[in-house]
């Protein structure tokens, strides 16, 4: 089901208006970019938080790893953010 709504936001997004031009800008490529970043981070840490918050109550010696374990999913938005950046 998803994989639909993606193939078709895909076809919305990419088609060019005869009218107005491209549908899609350049600023427009960039937030999609970081939103969607943001999103797959977001669902990353989901998994990953419930995992280190279960580690660290069973021992406490858990706590640094389950921090590294947790942040590194948001190392997606910020590269997301350098490539925006850099690019635009």
């Amino acid at each position: 089901m998803t994989e639909i709504a993606l193939a078709e936001f895909a076809n919305v997004v990419l088609q060019n208006g005869e009218a107005s031009g491209n549908f899609l800008t350049e600023n427009g490529a960039a937030a999609i970019a970081v939103g969607l970043a943001a999103l797959a981070a977001g669902y990353a840490e989901r998994g990953i938080g419930s995992a280190a918050v279960g580690a660290i109550a069973e021992d406490d010696d858990m706590f640094v790893p389950g921090l590294i374990m947790t942040v590194l999913p948001e190392t997606l938005v910020i590269l997301a953010l350098v490539v925006v950046f850099l690019v635009g």
